[in-house]
């Protein structure tokens, strides 16, 4: 295969990359067992019968958690200052409405900076939001993204696609309603919205340009004025639609 295929070389994290991984892999394990804490304090404090001893422990255990978790975020921010090539480039992420700053750190340790992927649908496929269908013989069922991949991304868009089309984010907050309007399913709408925050990252951090809120809403008001040739003027939209660049 080896002979045969022009494989690329592969190309292994940056010193500074493997560190980034290393911190936000450790944030989400500790934000994990803050969870597990908090949800243990809830269950007890709804119980039967109270422990105050298995209480404070739960309260000690959460304070040394969020002690923790702030440092990290500290050390990750510290990190990216230090580095005068990542610094600008995930500076520029973060303008994004419901990106912060550790959402776009984990988006990058993740993707080894998008090294790899030469075009959307690899970086689609490796998230694990590509489409599949449930369809066997003559049955056709509901068609769903297949999870497969690095689950971490998804874990770390889940929230930005809130704040995204909270904050109405030009571009999300578009998509968000048209895919609640069509499907009537608003996680389905947010998953969306989840995927096309994960590539407008992608095509910033890969063309390196600024962010644009309006993009879209101008490219599509172009084409708009383009006569079609080949096609209809609603598939030049839906095509403005899939790539942000």
């Amino acid at each position: 295969m080896g002979l045969e295929q022009q494989l690329p070389v592969w190309k292994p994290l940056s010193k500074n990359l493997y560190a980034l991984r290393l911190l936000t892999r450790q944030h989400q394990r500790l934000q994990e067992l803050k969870t597990q804490s908090t949800n243990q304090q809830h269950a007890l404090s709804h119980s039967a019968f109270d422990n105050g001893f298995i209480t404070k422990q739960l309260t000690n255990l959460v304070n040394v958690y969020d002690q923790q978790l702030t440092a990290l975020e500290q050390a990750i921010a510290q990190l990216i200052e230090e580095d005068p090539i990542l610094k600008p480039r995930i500076e520029g992420l973060v303008k994004i409405k419901g990106l912060a700053l550790l959402s776009v750190a984990v988006l990058i340790a993740e993707t080894n900076g998008f090294e790899g992927f030469t075009n959307q649908r690899h970086l689609v496929s490796y998230a694990g939001y590509d489409v599949v269908e449930n369809q066997s013989g003559n049955h056709t069922g509901k068609t769903r993204i297949s999870k497969k991949g690095n689950s971490r991304l998804r874990r770390i868009l889940h929230m930005p696609a809130f704040n995204a089309v909270r904050f109405k984010e030009p571009t999300c907050k578009a998509l968000y309603d048209r895919v609640y309007e069509r499907s009537g399913i608003k996680m389905k709408a947010y998953v969306a919205v989840q995927k096309r925050l994960l590539l407008m990252t992608y095509a910033l951090w890969r063309h390196g340009v600024d962010y644009d809120p309006e993009y879209l809403a101008n490219r599509a008001e172009k084409d708009k004025k383009i006569v079609p040739t080949g096609g209809t003027t609603q598939d030049q939209l839906a095509e403005a639609e899939l790539s942000y660049l």
